[in-house]
């Protein structure tokens, strides 16, 4: 699929409302073995993206339903982006699914997590990874960390993953999940993602999995020329539009409207 192209199926249904990003309550069913690890390039050494190795978990488990929830992506919706859907292959969504959900951990479809949040539709989490165009080099902010999952696959995809979630509990047990599971890279921060993170811009691609009414100027001043932004924009009671924004070697910001979703509202910390 183009980098802006979509199915009718996909806009079907993004104007049902099935596209909801959302965050993990319950621990999810913890993995039979210690995954393998493979050997990580410190950050401030140079990666060759043909030869880079990080911390990466593996697992067998539930691994046919995987495929088939890779391989039913890859047909519905046209996605022939072979490292994004390698990398959820990769990634056990179950990990990140309360035990009510279990059944449903590799359906199509966001599930319930608590919080009054959801974990993602796998399309949508494959679509949005696909349009970063990461590479083990880049570095990238994802605002939202919610059950985890999402940065998980980002982190199949470079080791310079950062995270921020603004609900403590969820920041605590995502930041706890990935490292109980091996994803020993990825960097998880309790704040307002509004504002970004200062202390590791710029970034090379960011990911904002909840809707602000619009486009943060921290986010747009912490993007490296270059790079690019994709973020739902809209109103909560409404129908947002996904938007992939670049940024040029000048600075210039340029705005892609991509197709129509709903996610749940960007939250901000309460103004003094």
């Amino acid at each position: 699929m183009g980098s802006s192209g979509v199915s009718v199926v996909m806009i079907l249904l993004a104007m049902w409302g099935l596209w909801i990003f959302g965050s993990c309550k319950k621990s999810p069913v913890p993995p039979e073995t210690p995954p393998p690890y493979r050997v990580f390039q410190a950050p401030n050494q140079d990666i060759k993206p043909e030869t880079a190795e990080w911390p990466r978990p593996r697992s067998q488990e539930r691994e046919a339903e995987r495929r088939q929830m890779v391989e039913y992506i890859r047909r519905a919706y046209d996605l022939d982006d072979a490292k994004v859907l390698e990398a959820m292959q990769n990634v056990p969504r179950h990990w990140f699914v309360p035990e009510s959900q279990q059944p449903l951990a590799y359906a199509d479809m966001p599930l319930p997590i608590g919080y009054d949040q959801t974990i993602s539709q796998p399309f949508i989490v494959a679509y949005m990874t696909s349009l970063l165009g990461l590479t083990p080099e880049k570095k990238v902010l994802e605002v939202g960390t919610g059950s985890g999952y999402q940065a998980a696959v980002l982190a199949e995809l470079t080791p310079y993953v950062y995270s921020i979630e603004i609900v403590e509990p969820l920041g605590r047990s995502a930041r706890e999940k990935l490292k109980q599971f091996g994803y020993e890279t990825i960097q998880v921060k309790i704040g307002d993602g509004y504002k970004g993170w200062q202390e590791h811009q710029p970034f090379d691609a960011m990911i904002v999995t909840c809707a602000p009414d619009h486009v943060a100027q921290p986010l747009l001043d912490q993007l490296k020329p270059g790079g690019c932004l994709v973020i739902p924009v809209g109103e909560n009671s409404r129908v947002q539009n996904l938007v992939r924004i670049r940024k040029d070697q000048a600075g210039l910001i340029s705005r892609e409207s991509l197709l129509p979703v709903r996610f749940v509202p960007l939250v901000r910390e309460p103004t003094p």
